[in-house]
């Protein structure tokens, strides 16, 4: 397709080379080789009479100018896809998507009722669940990618978000553990205590993490270490091991596995869990009327019956 001598049809790999600032990565996202890919490059450069990308060691950045591009891009390109759809306007309980959440078992454990009542509500809808971003510190990309990411603060994560949920961390132990004293832990029993922690990648770092590191604790080789919250109340029972987890996971699971969740001797630490997206979502009906069913959805459940 052209328009007054442009060739619209760039407007795809455009996208995906200024998001992704890779040849080889826009390549395969938009499933071009990668002859196909920098000939779209080429075109782009000469249409634009900027080189957009340009090598910095093995890597690639954007000119300036590709930096000012991108946002409009990002704007334009959703809405250029919907009018050709012939569904300018998708009601988004029939519209056919599937929309991508990088998201903890925990929030997945927490969302659970929100997402099945979505779902319900919109049977085209596909949930596509992912792990969180490996380096969230550079998470803009996994942003414009992905339809969600749902964390806490201070990871790194930056743009657009709204609050779902609050939690707070307990210490979780054998129902059996002598370290239990009346219903309590003390602090020089949970840093004597062998560790079981839940480790989300090398630049993850808790709540729960950053305050006992500011205490001196160190946490970098505990005796058992899992990717997930979930597993943790498997592996402490019936073991001297003490784990930090939401209370949420240790009220929940912990009748199930013979397991205690009791406060943390290192004070309290608060759990918020955030829905981030980007801004170029933010013209798309289908992902904003996701959003706001699932704070409603979240709401409704806080609240209780009426």
């Amino acid at each position: 397709m052209t328009n007054g001598g442009y060739d619209l049809n760039l407007l795809i790999p455009l996208r995906a080379l200024l998001e992704e600032a890779n040849v080889t990565r826009a390549g395969q996202r938009v499933q071009l080789g990668q002859s196909s890919m920098s000939s779209a490059l080429s075109r782009l450069r000469a249409v634009f009479d900027d080189e957009l990308l340009v090598r910095v060691g093995r890597d690639y950045e954007l000119t300036p100018f590709a930096r000012l591009l991108l946002p409009q891009v990002q704007a334009t390109v959703p809405l250029l896809e919907r009018v050709l759809s012939n569904e300018p306007h998708p009601d988004p309980r029939t519209a056919r998507r599937t929309l991508t959440l990088m998201v903890t078992d925990y929030g997945i454990m927490r969302l659970r009722g929100a997402l099945a009542g979505i779902l319900a509500e919109a049977p085209g809808i596909q949930l596509d669940l992912l792990p969180l971003p490996e380096r969230p510190m550079e998470s803009e990309r996994d942003l414009v990618t992905h339809d969600f990411v749902i964390g806490v603060p201070g990871i790194g994560i930056d743009g657009p978000h709204l609050p779902l949920l609050e939690d707070e961390y307990v210490c979780l132990l054998d129902a059996d553990n002598p370290a239990l004293r009346d219903g309590a832990l003390s602090f020089d029993d949970f840093v004597a205590l062998p560790q079981a922690v839940a480790q989300f990648g090398r630049l993850h770092f808790t709540p729960a993490d950053r305050r006992l590191r500011e205490l001196g604790i160190d946490r970098r080789e505990p005796r058992v270490t899992t990717s997930s919250f979930l597993p943790l109340p498997s592996v402490v029972a019936g073991t001297d091991l003490v784990a930090v987890v939401p209370r949420a996971l240790a009220e929940r699971l912990g009748p199930l596995t013979g397991t205690v969740g009791v406060d943390a001797p290192f004070g309290s630490v608060g759990i918020a869990l955030n829905l981030w997206w980007h801004t170029s979502h933010d013209s798309d009906p289908v992902h904003t009327w996701f959003r706001e069913r699932l704070v409603e959805e979240l709401g409704a459940e806080l609240a209780g019956p009426a």
